[in-house]
């Protein structure tokens, strides 16, 4: 639309936009570990729409194989011809030299996550966190790999005071889920400054977004929400609903991702960035939210209520981002707000539960 002046209103490129066009004018080799996750394969089918070659590490202990075939059926035959899969345990050293054999950019989302998984289980929660993210180190150094892009998390915050939670903020982590992830800060710090490995840490704050599996005890809050007002099962809240979260959509996500790869400024090396909407959303009004989208198709969860229960150990009572951070340094400018990440959301679970109520050809 022309301007009064008569010019041609033009709207700036951003960075993430910037960084597509480098991608697809110059392909690089990527590998992206925990491939067949939620947020991996999110990354998997950016990066091969871009026209990238991508290498995928996943054990399928949380990782979905349903995951890659979704992506093999929105992605061309010719992109997906340039995704090697490997299946294998980043536990395993061999595999880990393997997989970072001619890479350019790692991204590393393979861990086990869940703080309640955690408290359950420590010792298998520190094999993978710690001894498997060693692993990626030391591969990716000996490879010489360009950048190497790792998920943290806001667990890292623990019990810190302040509302709102910048870079700085201190405090002490509430589980053996949130120690990994200081302990990966850490040493990918060690190995920036001993070794020059170009580390970028992301924090990411309760994502969410299509693929997210709803089942098991271990499953995130929206997902399990969604699958359990749908089937008229109860929903839980731990505490009275007031506790926060700063939910971030994937697509926020893979953004932070291909921009901390490929940001040009030095001073993003050897640093730990918050990568979140910079809101806060307490469940109460989470529960609301998706209450009034599915009242639409499902009129049963008009009048349900959810069930609330003590308080869990581990968890925190409010999480919410400072992102000035990404967004001087990277150029972060999240594209999805809550709102819109949860219409897109329930939009994938109709399209799934529809596929599969099609009958077999």
């Amino acid at each position: 639309m022309g301007t009064c002046s008569g010019t041609n209103e033009k709207h700036p490129v951003t960075s993430f936009e910037e960084t597509r066009r480098e991608l697809i004018a110059v392909p690089r080799k990527w590998l992206v570990t925990g491939v067949a996750g939620f947020i991996g394969s999110h990354l998997l089918e950016e990066l091969l729409e871009l026209g990238q070659r991508v290498i995928g590490i996943d054990d399928f202990v949380t990782g979905q194989r349903r995951n890659l075939d979704e992506v093999s059926r929105k992605i061309p035959s010719k992109k997906w011809a340039g995704f090697t899969f490997l299946e294998g345990d980043i536990c395993d050293p061999a595999l880990c030299r393997q997989a970072c054999d001619g890479v350019d950019y790692v991204l590393h989302q393979a861990a086990l996550g869940s703080v309640p998984r955690s408290i359950d289980d420590p010792v298998r929660t520190n094999e993978v966190n710690v001894t498997g993210f060693l692993n990626m180190l030391v591969a990716a150094r000996d490879n010489k790999v360009q950048r190497f892009v790792y998920a943290s998390s806001s667990s890292v915050y623990g019990d810190a005071s302040s509302a709102v939670n910048a870079e700085t903020s201190g405090g002490r982590p509430l589980s053996p889920y949130a120690a990994t992830k200081v302990i990966n800060e850490l040493y990918a710090g060690v190995f920036a400054r001993s070794y020059g490995l170009k580390t970028i840490g992301l924090r990411y704050f309760n994502v969410f977004g299509p693929r997210q599996d709803p089942s098991g005890p271990y499953a995130a809050v929206i997902p399990k929400w969604l699958n359990a007002m749908q089937n008229n099962e109860p929903v839980h809240i731990y505490g009275n609903g007031s506790t926060s979260r700063d939910f971030c959509y994937v697509a926020n996500i893979v953004q932070a991702n291909l921009l901390a790869a490929r940001s040009p400024k030095a001073e993003v090396i050897d640093r730990v960035l918050n990568i979140a909407n910079g809101s806060r959303t307490s469940l109460n009004e989470l529960f609301a939210m998706l209450q009034r989208r599915l009242a639409i198709c499902c009129p049963h969860v008009t009048h349900r209520r959810p069930e609330y229960l003590p308080f869990r150990p581990g968890d925190i009572l409010h999480s919410q981002a400072d992102i000035s951070l990404a967004q001087n340094l990277l150029g972060y400018a999240p594209t999805h707000d809550v709102e819109q990440g949860l219409d897109l959301t329930l939009q994938w679970h109709k399209s799934v539960a529809q596929a599969q109520e099609l009958p077999a050809k």
